[in-house]
């Protein structure tokens, strides 16, 4: 998870009003893929790692610092992206307070019988995305 947080921060400079999440994907252990998010309608952090899989057919472990997206809006669903690539394992540092998500992301994930480990490193994870995430407050990200 802590590659996916440094993955993430590459995504600060042209994320707004996305958070800049990072995912990378692992198989042995190893890193095999990597991503993060892009401008505002790119493709998502699940996504770009994704596109940078060489060997689609290998069975990997995502690890994404944000519950990935579960509706279809400037870019597809990332969590239906991850259940149509046959993604097994998923860990996600931190469910997404955004009332379109909020769970429905892991709930695509789950219903997909994948198995979601939700909360590795979520302070860390927290603090990286605590600017960018939606507020109840205001509605949107700060």
């Amino acid at each position: 998870m802590r590659l996916a947080i440094i993955e993430g921060r590459k995504a600060i400079a042209h994320c707004r009003p996305n958070p800049p999440v990072g995912c990378v994907l692992a198989r042995n252990g190893q890193v095999v893929a990597s991503g993060y998010t892009g401008a505002p309608g790119q493709p998502h952090a699940e996504a770009m790692a994704l596109q940078n899989l060489l060997d689609p057919s290998a069975e990997v472990i995502a690890f994404v610092t944000l519950e990935p997206c579960s509706f279809h809006g400037r870019t597809p669903s990332c969590a239906q992206a991850l259940v149509k690539r046959g993604i097994r394992t998923l860990y996600v540092g931190m469910i997404d307070p955004h009332p379109k998500n909020r769970g429905a992301g892991i709930d695509i994930l789950k219903q997909a019988g994948a198995e979601v480990v939700v909360g590795l490193l979520e302070n860390e994870v927290r603090k990286e995305l605590e600017a960018y995430l939606w507020r109840p407050d205001n509605g949107e990200s700060l």
